[in-house]
């Protein structure tokens, strides 16, 4: 499928495609990243192009090909919220490993490639090895793990988070998937598994694990004196009112602390600096459009909220690339301009290629025709080249392969795209995230995906929902509790609230929620991790549970309640089907109303 590929070179360092509509730009990006001997940096033009994009690369992309991301922290500029750790976790994750990268994809959208990047020094430098048969002194290591940014809790439950227990060291590194407990005797590290956070079971044995620092500026007393430093030579005015500084000073970075990570650092990076050489860029043609409007967004921010004498803030050149710096970077490296629309040879001016790709026929599965897959099958039927039908969920899958066999269709299911085009089978299915599909010339292919079948979907959410978790309607949920109120936690169940305590974790001084558990056990939530707690909206007062830790009580109780939710949506499903069968009965709920059932109670 590549033997007709046009791709940038020292001759013709910029190249332009077109007629790639669907998800056809994906399946192309990951046939140049298979041909490139160098990675491919593709700048997406907001967060939700990056997320579709995302997941049609994991679909085309073999997965000898690594998929990268570096996502924003979802806050606007100035804003006075702190990113989610995972965020902050795979934002270092993908950092640390760019400037080593040979080959692969690399996903960021344009308001995050415009930022300034903490400098690879400073990475660097706070990335070090844990191994089998290492020698560790407990004590000096807390220290660095603290001078890391990591905190010292009671339990770990998030990245950048460590707990000891005696001889036992829980650890939770930024950009790793899963935590790990590390066992020594005395000095040496005896063994090193990962384990699970909320059973805090151990589960698999490794050998090594790498920590990478655990905030994206350094916290230690050092980076603490750089910080007050800068800021009383680039602020005036009294500065002991002045949050962003005494917090700093006081060990306790508010929220809104990365909007000024130039005053920790002599110089600061951007996403060009950490591109190895030879790094191709792959953007839309309306990619300037895009550039000049987060730029505008950026300024506007900062007018509205430069006036404010107690929270002075930094120039949007500080913070970002203007327009003209971010383009005389990306036209130093090779470049892909990508277009859906056929592009027309006259007015070309640079190497172009149009690609064999048109929007995918429509056959939409319509519950109220007499003939609901007749768009389905008339295209299965006439189509001369192969069709891979993607379904989101095995239920979708089977849903599709039950009317496939009323019409004696077959289509065996395969795991991926791989063993499609490795194939010969005319049809097949598999289970897909892509919504977009796709319809090529040559070879003719067609990939018919939820779009296509189902038409809009409520796409699941795989990340957990932080524009839900915002910070300030958390404080507010919480802030009439009284000691003794119920609450839940995410992970351990119903305890009581028992107020507010500040301590000493790792060197620096912190706020925690002090939550009670049967038996008086304890645990210590820090206020970054609110999200995980929230009011109990059930009986009230001393009629309320009391769970325990350490037992599996809280899982079971989850689980109960989701399969009776589930078991509502079953019977609400099979209620409308029957009276969506009876000729003549007026039916409130809508095709729309049974896909969001679907989705929303879907068996994966």
């Amino acid at each position: 499928m590549t033997k007709k590929f046009l791709l940038p070179s020292a001759e013709k360092p910029r190249v332009r495609w077109g007629q790639l509509y669907g998800s056809a730009m994906a399946l192309k990006l990951a046939e140049a990243a298979q041909l490139l001997g160098a990675p491919l940096l593709v700048i997406a033009a907001n967060a939700r192009e990056l997320s579709r994009l995302e997941d049609e690369l994991r679909v085309f992309l073999p997965k000898s090909i690594e998929l990268l991301s570096i996502p924003g922290w979802e806050t606007l500029p100035y804003d006075l919220f702190a990113p989610h750790p995972d965020i902050i976790s795979q934002r270092l994750s993908t950092l640390a490993r760019l400037p080593h990268l040979k080959q692969g994809v690399v996903l960021v959208d344009v308001d995050t490639a415009m930022q300034r990047l903490v400098p690879r020094s400073f990475i660097d430098a706070h990335a070090f090895d844990i191994a089998v048969g290492n020698q560790l002194d407990l004590n000096s290591f807390r220290l660095k793990l603290a001078s890391a940014g990591y905190a010292n809790t009671s339990q770990v439950m998030a990245p950048g988070e460590f707990a000891v227990r005696g001889s036992l060291l829980d650890l939770f590194p930024m950009g790793s998937t899963a935590p790990y407990r590390i066992d020594l005797f005395d000095e040496e590290v005896e063994s090193i598994r990962s384990f699970d956070v909320d059973t805090q079971r151990t589960l698999e044995k490794v050998t090594r694990i790498k920590l990478l620092p655990a905030r994206e500026f350094p916290l230690n007393a050092e980076g603490v004196q750089f910080y007050k430093r800068r800021f009383r030579t680039r602020f005036e005015g009294d500065l002991t009112r002045v949050p962003m500084y005494k917090d700093v000073t006081e060990g306790a970075p508010p929220a809104g602390i990365e909007y000024y990570l130039p005053l920790f650092f002599e110089q600061l990076s951007d996403v060009f600096t950490y591109l190895p050489n030879g790094a191709v860029v792959a953007y839309g043609v309306d990619f300037s459009g895009f550039l000049e409007e987060a730029w505008g967004t950026i300024v506007q921010r900062h007018e509205q909220r430069a006036h404010d004498t107690e929270r002075p803030i930094l120039t949007p050149e500080e913070l970002f690339l203007p327009p003209a710096d971010f383009l005389m970077r990306l036209n130093a490296r090779k470049q892909i301009e990508i277009s859906t629309n056929e592009l027309d040879p006259n007015r070309q001016h640079i190497s172009w290629q149009n690609f064999e790709s048109t929007t995918p026929p429509p056959v939409k599965l319509d519950a109220r025709a007499p003939e609901p897959a007749r768009a389905l099958l008339d295209h299965l039927r006439n189509y001369p080249g192969r069709t891979l039908i993607a379904a989101e969920s095995t239920g979708r899958r089977e849903m599709v392969l039950d009317i496939l066999r009323k019409h004696q269709l077959n289509a065996p299911t395969l795991d991926d795209w791989q063993l499609f085009i490795t194939s010969e089978v005319p049809l097949a299915i598999t289970v897909s995230p892509i919504a977009r599909g796709l319809q090529l010339k040559d070879p003719p292919i067609t990939v018919l995906a939820e779009e296509q079948l189902f038409g809009e979907r409520a796409k699941q959410e795989r990340r957990r929902r932080r524009a839900d978790r915002d910070p300030e309607k958390i404080i507010r949920d919480l802030s009439d509790l009284m000691p003794g109120s119920p609450v839940v936690h995410d992970e351990y169940g119903v305890g009581r609230y028992l107020g507010l305590q500040t301590m000493d974790a790792g060197g620096l001084t912190g706020e925690f929620l002090v939550l009670e558990y049967a038996d008086g056990d304890k645990i210590y939530v820090p206020v970054q991790a609110l999200d995980r707690v929230s009011r109990y909206t059930g009986a009230a007062g001393d009629n309320a549970p009391l769970h325990k830790l350490g037992t599996d009580t809280w899982a079971k109780a989850k689980k109960k309640a989701a399969q009776k939710v589930r078991d509502t949506a079953v019977e609400l499903l099979d209620l409308y089907a029957r009276r969506a069968a009876r000729q003549g009965t007026s039916l409130q709920a809508t095709e729309a109303e049974l896909r969001a059932f679907a989705d929303a109670f879907r068996f994966e």
